[in-house]
């Protein structure tokens, strides 16, 4: 025997992990994610893909051309795995705030070219991910003026993520075909072992908590009126899924002299903001409309390059005929702020809307085909107290809530205290300690991580 041929050739990792990053982000917006990836899990054991290909204003151009960046971007590292020497068998797939449906397109394209064939998919989760888009739940005319003028401040993405594009020759909203269960999207979703994700309850102005938590309901509005059910061993930061409000005990009002005291002192902590908001916001919202004049210029160059096959993408090898039985447009982010301090609506009793059949108004309490299926008189008083009103979405949304509800995720509230931008500490976006509960969500994440 040769001295060479008695060396062990070093073991070559059998499961990619791709992360996709969002709206207006770089790979470096995950990197706290992907290096709490590679501390648990070695290089033998699995490869980490951070996609590249739709950093910064790229992702103006759309879910759909986004996916389409991303599909080829994996595919082109499978091939170089393969060549050198890696037997790539598992795939699991982590997107982050619009990364979530730019990666539930490119499944549905790896799905369709047969990938799913060859490697097992195991892993799929979301966090911050607006699944049901970002129009607030708004009724009327205010329906009308907020969530349509938010939709045209970011090119394609911001009117798909507002639901008011028609996605190629389907006419429908590029989120209704994601969750068509007829389309690639939901079977190649549904080939994925595991389903996850997580959802901020509080502090996210960019994505609230109805849409990255697929919910008609959020029963979050006021947390102060309920009491909230952690998991054990996650720090008052991951809430129970299954149950996570319960009926808040009755507390005794406060003196009168304590509520003007914190009236007063509330209101002169105001005082300083409303004074920079004067002044901020008509200068800054003019500067931001010219920037998003810009970007949705050259973002539509950008896409007639790719339609055109001038971006380094072979689209036609994604653009085949079963998108779905019948299977694109602009996104949003720039108003988070305002979207934050808009109030959501809510469907009447009497109101012909259908909501999704397959949410209760309780969080945590299943749905029963009879009144004889819950146990006791004291568990529907209990589940009377928790009903949370249904929010006002439109029927697309209904939709889409029944068919991933349908598929299945495993749904993870997070309450994140200590910082008021949950959105960026949901996934520790940069180093600091202010953003240490997102390490925390991090940390539940890796330890539900099937491999």
């Amino acid at each position: 025997m040769s001295p060479s041929a008695s060396v062990q050739s070093p073991a070559k990792a059998e499961h990619l992990c791709v992360l996709v990053h969002g709206l207006w982000g770089n790979p470096n917006h995950l990197k706290y994610v992907s290096t709490s990836l590679r501390e648990r899990f070695p290089e033998d054991q699995v490869e980490i893909l951070v996609a590249k290909r739709n950093a910064g204003s790229l992702t103006y151009d759309g879910v759909d051309t986004g996916g389409e960046r991303v599909a080829s971007e994996v595919e082109h590292r499978l091939a170089e795995l393969a060549e050198a020497g890696h037997d790539i068998k598992k795939i699991s797939v982590i997107g982050y705030s619009q990364g979530g449906l730019v990666a539930r397109f490119a499944i549905g394209l790896l799905y369709s070219r047969g990938v799913f064939e060859k490697i097992q998919p195991v892993n799929f989760t979301t966090f911050a991910t607006p699944h049901l888009g970002v129009r607030t739940p708004l009724r009327g005319y205010h329906s009308h003026i907020w969530n349509i003028l938010g939709a045209r401040t970011l090119s394609m993405s911001g009117r798909q993520l507002f639901g008011i594009d028609k996605f190629r020759d389907t006419g429908r909203p590029v989120l209704s075909v994601l969750a068509d269960p007829n389309s690639i999207f939901i079977r190649g979703l549904a080939l994925f072992q595991h389903r996850s994700l997580y959802a901020n309850v509080v502090n996210d102005r960019t994505v609230t908590y109805y849409t990255a938590g697929i919910s008609q309901t959020d029963p979050f509005v006021k947390p102060e009126n309920v009491k909230m059910n952690y998991v054990t061993g996650y720090d008052h930061v991951i809430l129970d899924g299954e149950l996570p409000v319960s009926p808040k005990e009755p507390e005794a009002p406060p003196a009168f002299t304590q509520r003007l005291t914190s009236t007063t002192s509330t209101i002169l902590s105001r005082v300083p903001i409303v004074a920079f908001l004067t002044v901020f916001i008509p200068i800054g919202t003019t500067l931001f409309l010219v920037n998003s004049a810009v970007q949705s210029f050259r973002s539509s160059q950008r896409i007639r390059l790719h339609e055109a096959g001038q971006a380094g993408v072979n689209i036609q090898q994604y653009r085949i005929g079963n998108m779905i039985n019948a299977v694109r447009r602009e996104a949003e982010d720039m108003f988070e702020n305002v979207n934050n301090t808009q109030e959501s609506d809510y469907l009447s009793a009497a109101s012909s809307e259908v909501a999704s059949p397959t949410q209760p108004a309780t969080p945590g309490l299943v749905r029963k085909d009879s009144e004889s299926d819950i146990a006791s008189v004291a568990e529907k008083k209990h589940a009377s107290r928790l009903d949370f009103p249904t929010l006002a979405l439109t029927q697309d949304q209904f939709s889409m809530i029944e068919a991933l509800d349908n598929v299945g995720f495993k749904k993870h509230p997070v309450y994140i205290h200590n910082h008021r931008h949950s959105h960026a500490a949901i996934v520790v976006r940069t180093d600091k300690k202010s953003f240490d509960e997102g390490r925390i969500v991090i940390k539940h994440w890796l330890d539900n991580l099937q491999l």
